[in-house]
């Protein structure tokens, strides 16, 4: 399954994209900052993220599931600074072949994803060996009292429906070190009100093994 349908998050986070940029945008700004050659990212959403990209990156290629957003993404793709091919895959499945990619990026998505661990095991296959990892996820709370609130949401699985899939309580930048990658630079956000159970975030950089 290449195709991931969430009609209605998806015309709400098209809405709200807008206003969440106000203070995504700076944090995009040091995701991508130096990156260069040909670049992955997946769950590419609306391609909020194509603006940010310096222009040392000869090519990114963006995969989004969901046809809506995908749609939006290929808008944006034509007003980027640098050249952006938007196609269709999910996260756990992606196309190209072993080593394909000098970097990769995920950008609140691997909440999102059916398998994390196998997203993470793709994006290392299509990585040259020591390759980046840059990503920016909304993960679980250090704070006990959010963090419980976190799992009773993802166990209910009301939240994950309204969002499109995300589930809020996972420990993304372990589940990307047991992925084989070495955690190069981890930083701790709090995005969004204080009250929301998303808000917590991590901004990083992973490297595949360069076996």
């Amino acid at each position: 399954m290449s195709q991931v349908r969430h009609p209605i998050f998806a015309r709400f986070f098209q809405l709200a994209s807008g206003q969440m940029e106000q203070e995504l945008g700076r944090h995009r700004d040091a995701l991508l900052a130096g990156l260069a050659g040909r670049v992955v990212e997946i769950g590419a959403g609306n391609g909020a993220s194509f603006g940010h990209y310096p222009a040392t990156v000869t090519e990114l290629v963006a995969f989004e599931p969901e046809p809506y957003l995908r749609h939006k993404a290929a808008e944006a793709a034509r007003r980027a600074p640098v050249p952006v091919r938007v196609d269709e895959a999910v996260a756990g499945a992606l196309p190209p072949e072993k080593g394909a990619f000098d970097a990769a990026v995920a950008s609140l998505v691997l909440c999102t994803v059916a398998d994390p661990d196998q997203a993470l095991a793709e994006l290392r296959r299509v990585l040259k060996p020591g390759g980046e990892l840059r990503f920016l996820e909304h993960v679980r709370s250090d704070r006990p009292r959010k963090a419980r609130v976190q799992e009773r949401l993802d166990r209910s699985g009301v939240w994950p429906r309204l969002a499109g899939g995300c589930h809020c309580a996972r420990d993304t930048a372990t589940a990307i070190q047991l992925a084989g990658f070495e955690l190069a630079g981890v930083r701790k956000l709090e995005i969004g009100p204080a009250w929301m159970h998303t808000n917590p975030h991590v901004l990083g950089v992973a490297r595949s093994s360069m076996i």
